[in-house]
């Protein structure tokens, strides 16, 4: 082991994999940069101040700085860069070498370019990164999953590197495969239903009691120091506070309401129809961010039919209570339904997850880090093997304590016409998985009389058909 040579390479010196390798010299490793750019290049070298950094825009100059087994890690836009960057680099790999990929890459991706190195003798792991700029900087979440021997590789450089809660570092090793890859997409997922949450009950206390920005931001300050204590609500706040640096507005209200999105979103909902998992928060989440993009309709419609809402007439206290409740309700039903189709995935794709530990490692560093998280994290210290959060007797019994919540919130979301869709459908999510009974039988009745599909009964095992009168 060559002690004069680097720790770990990085391909990529965008914000993230600048950061990142800034981090690891923080702590003692000698890495280098790889990149096309000599500008980036020079940029990370200038930032270097002194650190055991190296930088290079050759794969030539790049590959034998490294020590061996070498460590590259790749932090590339997801899809077909990711490839080109895997066929530039192996030529230059050997047996026994580690290639990370760190961005967001499908986790199908994952599998096929884990099977095709494993053929050449080079480990691949998938590993998700979140935290962005500043988590990559100062301490992210990461969520690796491939060869396990491979991870312990790397395991002191990352451990090392990553946010730490309760002096516990915020990265495990997940499992084998694409499980890495698979985590962060539902991470993803869940960051979607959690905005959309958080959105509607802006667009709530906006629409119905005229909330101004600095109340707005005082209200979700206030939600900080409790029970909703996260990243995204803490943001939040301070979002409503940020001035316009080209009007006298405050900058939230000069943002088109037209939501970006890079499809993580829309693979974990492709994914869960796939295993059968209902993840409702999500799915809407991710469709009102797609509706969100038809602004000209919107606003033909708008005209057409009317869109102002009309105001709400009672207390303006109670509701902002009422939002509080039925926000947090919401958020636990948010991360049960991410954990149901994690737990769902681990068996189907033998990942073998400790959903434990993806709740520990989501506390610190990452987007949707939460107070919330400690509650889940030891909801499954208890009962590792269960499937639905709502089956947790704390958890359950604080969803069931503000049911009263959700449902006068979008009960009111209906009545004075402000669009609560993430709210309603995790009303409905939590009514329908409470229901003893739902009018599914209604729907095989159906099935059964236009296609002869069977149905089950409730006093006898086995399959029906029924000639049914279709005169």
């Amino acid at each position: 082991m060559d002690k004069k040579k680097c720790d770990l390479g990085m391909i990529g010196l965008g914000v993230m994999g600048r950061n990142l390798l800034l981090n690891m010299a923080d702590h003692g490793y000698a890495v280098i940069g790889y990149n096309k750019d000599r500008n980036k290049v020079a940029a990370l070298l200038t930032e270097s101040g002194g650190r055991s950094l190296l930088g290079a825009t050759s794969l030539s100059e790049f590959i034998p700085a490294l020590r061996h087994p070498r460590a590259v890690m790749m932090l590339v836009p997801a899809g077909a860069p990711v490839d080109a960057v895997i066929s530039d680099l192996l030529p230059y790999l050997e047996s026994g070498d580690i290639l990370i990929d760190g961005g967001n890459s499908f986790f199908r991706d994952t599998e096929r370019r884990m099977k095709a190195l494993e053929e050449k003798g080079i480990h691949f792991l998938g590993m998700g990164v979140s935290g962005g700029e500043w988590g990559a900087r100062h301490g992210p979440s990461m969520m690796p999953g491939g060869p396990a021997e491979a991870y312990a590789r790397v395991r002191p450089i990352f451990e090392s590197i990553a946010a730490k809660v309760k002096d516990e570092p915020c990265i495990a090793y997940l499992g084998s495969s694409s499980a890495g890859h698979y985590v962060k997409m539902v991470h993803n997922g869940i960051e979607y239903g959690l905005m959309q949450l958080i959105a509607e009950t802006y667009d709530l206390l906006r629409g119905g009691i005229n909330a101004t920005n600095d109340e707005l931001a005082d209200i979700f300050g206030q939600w900080n120091e409790g029970e909703l204590r996260s990243y995204l609500i803490e943001i939040t706040a301070r979002i409503f506070r940020q001035k316009d640096d080209k009007t006298d507005r405050r900058l939230v209200d000069m943002i088109a309401d037209s939501a970006g999105q890079k499809g993580t979103g829309s693979w974990m909902s492709e994914e869960a129809m796939a295993l059968q998992i209902p993840i409702p928060t999500i799915d809407v989440a991710v469709a009102i961010r797609n509706l969100s993009a038809f602004k000209k309709e919107r606003e033909l419609v708008a005209q057409l039919l009317g869109g102002s809402a009309s105001p709400y007439q009672g207390s303006r206290e109670t509701l902002v209570a009422q939002l509080r409740g039925a926000l947090y309700a919401a958020m636990i039903l948010t991360y049960g339904q991410g954990m149901a189709l994690l737990s769902r995935a681990s068996q189907v794709y033998n990942y073998n997850l400790k959903l434990e530990d993806v709740a520990r490692i989501w506390r610190g560093g990452c987007i949707i880090r939460a107070e919330l998280l400690e509650k889940i994290r030891a909801a499954y210290q208890r009962e590792s093997g269960s499937s639905n959060l709502l089956t947790s007797p704390e958890l359950g019994s604080e969803v069931k304590q503000r049911i009263g919540d959700l449902r006068a919130v979008v009960s009111i979301a209906s009545q004075i016409g402000v669009p609560a869709p993430a709210l309603m459908v995790s009303l409905a999510y939590l009514d329908a998985y409470r229901s003893r009974r739902l009018p599914t039988n209604l729907i095989q009745a159906q099935r059964d009389y236009f296609g002869s599909h069977t149905y089950e009964r409730v006093d006898q095992e086995g399959s029906f058909h029924t000639l049914w009168n279709q005169s």
